[in-house]
């Protein structure tokens, strides 16, 4: 629906918010770089698009003001101007505007106050309304003139509660919009129940047949059913950011020129400073290894899960993870234009920029109210001038403006929605945002990661069928002391093989295992470790068993494809639906699962600026892109695309920053959240239909004087339950079965020539 600040500047004043003045925006702003400085405002008030488009259009032009963003997920204002220069009339101008906005304070809470009123005001109201209609049922029955005047009076002290305490929130709405020469939908709406409930107490006090309290309550009870609705599904995802941020080391510990060590805010981290880093802790800033040998969980980086051996003079980005050893960094750049920074930074870019998409409810909106208004008015003047009587005049534009209540209007899109969503809940797929189905339904690009989303993200052994058993045995023995992905998917394949001891064993970072009995050693691990002096790589493969230097086995593993993805890249290509892959990963490794899935466009080697590129490129281009991805590394890519999609499994961020999660391991929720996505769309289009030929039928009715306020609320009600039954038409996903044939033959039957994009 459409929307509207409700704050003032005398609101606030009214509860105590003073306005920040220029000293305080300036101790709160940062510096840029390139003359800038940056301030960040909390603005509760956006909700939707339109609100983007006003606040953003008003910052741009005031004097002095370099850029404005607003960003809807974090509902946060960032403005920039040049440095050395007082800053712009911002909080002015957005209370002239009627937003609410105060400084950006990172630990604010972040419960949903606005859903919690609108239950309770979807309670009372239906509370109200279900009291009023069973004394109205009374009045129907045919009660006498003083009983229908007290069953009058009783239903009147019941709604006016019930209108003043949930009618406030579309009396606010309508409210702001009018003192800011805007209007809305609540208009209407607010003038409607006023009117009506104003009349029908004229009527019970001067002791008229009809009063209409239970129509301007149940007209409140249905229109916030749809608010709500609409509410919950456009606020479950808005903490991907936040979960970013969270990956952020608070601080380090540095060690001075004279060796003393002291423990610093990450923030305070600059440039040069030697840092100690123990096994377990997050890079807090991007660094250079000084000295120490540690294995790196880089999948914020690359999105690979196997862990990455680093050493002296690797580069280490913040927000990566060391695994097993210590290690000695020197500070290569101040925390605020780290990696992980440029992430979260990548992140609200591309949430800003979805959060413009314009949803089917808001464009229909845009035309909806302006319509009625005139429809009601031209009713009003055609009566007075034709008849003279005001009171009929003003119950039959009542009566207009009820029929035309936007209850069916508001249902259309929420209700399809919500059933839509408990459809794929059923099938174990997630929905976080209720745009995201609109979205999906739009989607003609599927971008697929790969490790964790094509895969499994689990390695498995290969080739333990060409390994002697004692070998297998053997290395299984030494692999069961190492939490490494390689030796974990080892010891799974050996079973309980592994029954041999040692006297001493221990885990070398990025190395390996080692295992001692008297003289023996025997080593698992890398081969340029595990055989000393041996040229390149003689086992041809990462991973040997090798004994006093000899080789004695070499070790192949795999990623899996998950389970269902040739079936769903097969049902996307026969719904038109063209797939790719933008993975981290080698180019080799890529390359094979494109060729195994039948993709022909990949790229490997990414990192996720570049895959945040690739997927704008794709939306320059007229795309509409739906990216499927699992990683640390993926989220920027996936708030980046018009909708997105991930795994249950997914790192927490990915989850985060995904429109939609699928719980099990079978990559066919894709397709079949595709197909869903756009039957939805059809029937919300159709209820866009029966509202409008309801309207189309019912308002030259209601004009022409023949529909009291009671019966346009009745008729109001029934096409309201009309747009409900269609939804509840919409049936469970399906997916076609693939024919259960070899991948490369596949692949091969529909001409596919697989190569690197270039």
């Amino acid at each position: 629906m459409s929307c509207c600040a409700p704050g003032t500047e005398a609101a606030l004043e009214l509860a105590g918010e003073a306005l920040p003045s220029d000293e305080e925006l300036l101790l709160a702003s940062r510096p840029l770089g390139n003359g800038l400085r940056q301030v960040d405002l909390s603005v509760p008030d956006v909700h939707c698009g339109a609100c983007i488009a006003t606040i953003e259009g008003a910052l741009k032009h005031l004097e002095g003001m370099e850029s404005a963003r607003v960003n809807l997920s974090t509902k946060r204002v960032s403005a920039s101007w040049r440095d050395g220069t007082p800053p712009p009339p911002i909080m002015s101008t957005l209370s002239r505007l009627g937003y609410r906005a105060h400084l950006f304070d990172p630990g604010a809470g972040d419960k949903d106050e606005q859903l919690s009123e609108l239950i309770r005001a979807l309670g009372v109201a239906g509370f109200a309304a279900a009291n009023i209609m069973l004394l109205s049922v009374s009045v129907w029955s045919g009660a006498d003139a003083a009983t229908r005047d007290f069953l009058h009076i009783v239903s009147a002290l019941i709604a006016l509660p019930a209108l003043v305490y949930s009618g406030r929130i579309f009396f606010r709405s309508a409210l702001g919009a009018l003192r800011h020469g805007r209007s809305n939908m609540d208009v209407p709406i607010s003038i409607g129940v006023i009117t009506a409930y104003v009349m029908s107490l004229y009527e019970t006090m001067t002791s008229g047949p009809h009063a209409y309290f239970d129509a301007a309550v149940t007209l409140l009870f249905f229109l916030l059913i749809g608010r709500t609705l609409d509410h919950v599904m456009r606020e479950r995802a808005r903490v991907a950011v936040k979960g970013l941020a969270r990956l952020s080391a608070r601080g380090a510990t540095i060690v001075s020129p004279d060796g003393s060590r002291a423990y610093l805010p990450v923030a305070e981290i600059e440039p040069g400073m030697t840092i100690l880093l123990a096994a377990g802790e997050r890079v807090p800033v991007d660094a250079k290894v000084l000295r120490g040998r540690s294995d790196l969980d880089r999948s914020l980086v690359t999105g690979e899960s196997r862990p990455e051996p680093v050493e002296e003079g690797a580069r280490l980005q913040a927000g990566t993870l060391n695994l097993t050893g210590p290690l000695t960094l020197e500070a290569a750049a101040p925390a605020r234009d780290s990696f992980l920074a440029e992430m979260m930074r990548l992140m609200e870019a591309a949430e800003g920029g979805r959060a413009r998409y314009r949803r089917i409810a808001d464009r229909m909106a845009q035309l909806y109210a302006p319509v009625v208004h005139l429809v009601a008015l031209i009713t009003l003047v055609g009566w007075v001038m034709v008849t003279g009587d005001w009171h009929r005049s003003i119950l039959i534009a009542i009566a207009v403006l009820i029929i035309t209540c936007p209850c069916a209007l508001g249902l259309a899109v929420p209700i399809v929605q919500v059933i839509a969503a408990r459809r794929l809940f059923e099938q174990g797929i997630m929905v976080k945002d209720g745009s995201a189905m609109e979205r999906l339904a739009e989607a003609d690009t599927v971008v697929f990661d790969k490790t964790g989303t094509l895969t499994l993200g689990r390695p498995r052994l290969v080739n333990a069928d060409e390994v002697a058993p004692a070998d297998l045995a053997l290395a299984a023995a030494l692999a069961v002391h190492s939490r490494h992905p390689l030796s974990l998917a080892l010891a799974e394949a050996a079973g309980n093989a592994a029954t041999q001891t040692f006297e001493h064993i221990a885990e070398l970072p990025g190395l390996g295992v080692e295992a001692r009995n008297g003289a023996e050693i025997v080593r698992l691990g890398r081969a340029n470790w595990a055989l000393p002096g041996a040229a390149g790589d003689p086992a041809g493969a990462g991973t040997v068993l090798s004994r006093n230097g000899k080789l004695l086995a070499a070790f192949h593993f795999e990623d899996r494809p998950r389970e269902g993805a040739a079936a769903a890249v097969a049902a996307l290509a026969r719904a038109g639906l063209p797939a790719e892959i933008v993975s981290g990963d080698r180019e080799a490794e890529v390359a094979a699962m494109a060729r195994q899935l039948g993709i022909v466009r990949f790229e490997a080697g990414m990192l996720p600026g570049a895959k945040t590129e690739r997927l704008k490129a794709l939306s320059a281009a007229g795309h509409k892109p739906l990216m499927v991805g699992d990683g640390l590394n993926d989220a920027p890519a996936l708030a980046a695309a018009h909708v997105s999609m991930a795994p249950a499994n997914a790192a927490d961020i990915g989850r985060q920053a995904a429109d939609l999660v699928f719980l099990r391991d079978n990559l066919s929720a894709v397709p079949a959240a595709i197909d869903l996505s756009r039957r939805a769309g059809v029937l919300i289009r159709q209820n866009f239909a029966i509202a409008t030929v309801y309207n189309v039928v019912a308002v030259p009715i209601a004009v022409l004087g023949y529909v009291t306020p009671l019966v346009a609320a009745i008729a109001m009600s029934v096409s309201s339950v009309i747009v409900v039954l269609n939804a509840m038409r919409l049936k469970p996903a399906r997916v076609d079965a693939v024919e259960s044939q070899p991948q490369a033959t596949q692949a091969a039957a529909r001409g596919l020539r697989l190569e690197p994009a270039e």
